[in-house]
């Protein structure tokens, strides 16, 4: 049963797990093992709360289908085992990134000072760009 805090705990029959052989090259091993790892969670039917599903389904993560289902794939280590822990990590990452909820934004106004420097800066800027103009050619 992975644990993704001290409060939230996803039951074991919610995961389903899957040994495929892994790509690229490693040698005959590669032939022979599965030490790769898929991992589907769906998110509708899980026992998560509403509020992290939603945010789950809101991400924009090419891992999670339209249908909910998210597949996380891990293949770093020659190790089945590792490959397994590491992909329930990842999935445990996933779940605390929507589980934190950001703070609201307090607006400021900005102070008189900055606002003076900046009316400053343009009115110099404006002079300086003045300057640039056509010079009028007296009458000699």
């Amino acid at each position: 049963m992975p644990e993704i805090t001290e409060s939230l705990t996803i039951p074991d029959g919610e995961i389903e797990i899957s040994a495929i052989r892994s790509q690229g090259a490693g040698g005959q091993n590669v032939n022979k093992v599965s030490t790769a790892i898929h991992l589907r969670f769906d998110i509708n039917a899980s026992s998560l709360p509403e509020r992290y599903k939603e945010r789950l389904l809101s991400l924009t993560d090419h891992r999670i289908t339209k249908e909910g289902i998210l597949n996380i794939k891990s293949q770093e280590s020659r190790s089945q085992e590792e490959n397994k822990e590491a992909a329930l990590e990842r999935l445990r990452e996933l779940i605390k990134s929507v589980m934190a909820t950001q703070k609201k934004r307090k607006a400021t106004k900005p102070t008189r000072n900055s606002q003076k420097r900046r009316l400053d800066s343009k009115t110099k800027h404006g002079n300086i760009k003045q300057m640039r103009g056509r010079v009028d050619k007296g009458e000699g």
